[in-house]
């Protein structure tokens, strides 16, 4: 059953009370997409490839790169290992033009300020997540920051959120209720298989039909601040 926020209700009362917060990253904290189809784009052209459509590239934004290119590219061994360094290299110039979503760093920085640990649970290269992270001002604001490694070891969005909640773990934290939220149908997925609830950030990549595992859709952050009960 999906939960929204009723007219009249008082965003200081929780509809959903988080113990920590699992965020994804791209189409959940920042606009990334724009960033990633043009990375993609050189990518197949440098590599002599037919270009897809902006379409069948939003296939490849989420999941780790060395499934998308297997998945939507045919790509496997040295090939796939070569189409993910010449994407890392064209992406690296651009990625920290990948703006935050309206709202999104008030609903973190209200989140953080109300003692509620924050981790970033990503499938994306763990030191990018980082450096993208600390460029919109908000890396203080996370406990964790749990992506893949080198190679995208690690980094299929089950394993980032088991990651996430060892490491947050490790730091004292109560993890009776983390909330993972993402937009994507692998976000709701991946949270599932960790056993953890996952909200659907609709103002994201995804819809309501892609989400529609998620306990609960959020069409804009302040709205997800809502749920949470805190003032964004």
């Amino acid at each position: 059953m999906h939960v929204t926020a009723p007219a009249g209700h008082d965003r200081r009362r929780p509809i959903i009370a988080p113990t920590a917060v699992l965020f994804d990253l791209d189409g959940t904290l920042v606009d990334s997409a724009p960033a990633i189809l043009a990375a993609l784009s050189a990518t197949f052209a440098e590599l002599g490839m037919p270009e897809p459509t902006d379409a069948e590239l939003m296939r490849f934004v989420g999941p780790p790169l060395v499934d998308g290119f297997r998945m939507h590219a045919g790509l496997t061994g040295q090939a796939n290992t070569e189409a993910v360094a010449t994407y890392r290299r064209h992406y690296r110039k651009t990625m920290l033009d990948s703006p935050l979503y309206d709202g999104v760093a008030e609903l973190v920085r209200a989140l953080h300020a109300a003692g509620i640990p924050l981790a970033l649970a990503t499938s994306k290269h763990e030191g990018y997540a980082r450096e993208i992270l600390e460029h919109t001002g908000l890396l203080d604001c996370f406990t964790v920051v749990s992506g893949a490694g080198s190679g995208d070891v690690g980094g299929r969005k089950a394993e980032v959120i088991r990651s996430a909640l060892q490491r947050l773990a490790a730091t004292g934290a109560d993890l009776r209720r983390p909330i993972h939220v993402g937009d994507l149908d692998h976000d709701v997925q991946g949270a599932r298989d960790e056993g953890v609830d996952c909200i659907g950030a609709l103002w994201g990549y995804g819809d309501a039909q892609t989400l529609r595992g998620a306990i609960a859709l959020a069409a804009a952050p302040a709205e997800l601040g809502a749920l949470f009960g805190v003032e964004n």
